[in-house]
């Protein structure tokens, strides 16, 4: 795992950030990544310590509001994850607070979308892909996205939203490892291959997009290339079994990361380099690494 750089440490100083939905996995990664500084969490919980803030984004608007003021961005990665219930319209009710939370103080805001909002679309998709979500959460991800841009355009407020593909260790495959683990194969032997990013290298590429300057209305965050879900139990020692690819099973989906590129240096995609940055996460992450 690399030492954070001097530049990014000060990149992170900035006045200031508001994650909302901190207490989310990838806030986890944040917070246990990012050097510190600078950064307000949101909790709807009893505030746990320093630097956070007590807030319900949908039933306290103006405190959101006020939680905001001084940030210069808004980094919103509340909604309920894929299988473990909630109500998928929060999601859009929530990136609208975020929105309405920065026409309120002047921040930018991001928002944590998905590579799910491209469902079956093939080749290397480009952010102007044609989106066919067949999940309920790649369909919220899409409503988020409009609903967000349409209240972003009324208000004035500059939006992002970072389709941000699998993250290892918070996936199906690594995170939710179990014994007796089956992995679909296709009639060419390959598993699933997907477009993903370490856990710190996605800490790494959020703090240079909050940094950056000027941001496109939709960015694919993720490594460069694919991987098979396969290759990344194998690389963590893992043991899979396979089963055959039922009928509409999705085989690969991997992100075109150019324009993420322009803006962030970027590695290619690593299995072995995904898992150590899991492992070293893992204590604070749950999971298995085993």
């Amino acid at each position: 795992m690399k030492a954070w750089s001097t530049r990014t440490e000060a990149q992170m100083r900035f006045p200031g950030i508001l994650v909302i939905g901190a207490t989310g996995r990838i806030g986890d990664v944040l917070r246990r990544s990012w050097p510190g500084g600078g950064v307000r969490w949101q909790t709807r919980r009893a505030a746990p310590g320093d630097g956070w803030t007590r807030v319900d984004p949908l039933a306290e608007p103006a405190a959101l509001a006020r939680a905001a003021q001084g940030c210069s961005v808004i980094l919103n990665l509340a909604g309920p994850a894929p299988g473990r219930g909630g109500d998928m319209a929060d999601h859009a009710a929530l990136a609208e607070a975020a929105v309405r939370a920065g026409a309120a103080s002047g921040a930018r805001v991001l928002l944590a979308s998905s590579a799910a909002v491209y469902g079956r679309a093939a080749g290397e998709l480009t952010e102007a892909a044609p989106l066919h979500p067949v999940s309920d959460y790649g369909r919220a991800k899409v409503e988020m996205e409009a609903r967000a841009a349409a209240r972003a355009a009324e208000l004035g407020v500059a939006v992002t939203a970072l389709r941000i593909g699998n993250v290892a260790g918070l996936d199906a495959a690594l995170g939710g490892w179990r014994p007796g683990c089956a992995l679909d194969r296709f009639a060419d032997g390959a598993t699933p291959a997907r477009s993903y990013v370490g856990p710190v290298t996605l800490a790494r590429l959020l703090a240079a997009l909050c940094a950056a300057p000027d941001l496109p209305a939709v960015l694919n965050v993720a490594a460069p290339g694919a991987v098979e879900m396969g290759a990344l139990l194998d690389a963590a020692g893992l043991a899979w079994t396979a089963r055959p690819a039922p009928a509409g099973a999705i085989p690969r989906v991997q992100l075109s990361v150019a324009a993420l590129a322009r803006l962030c240096p970027l590695e290619p995609v690593d299995p072995a380099a995904m898992v150590a940055e899991w492992r070293g996460l893992e204590p604070h992450m749950g999971g298995v690494a085993r």
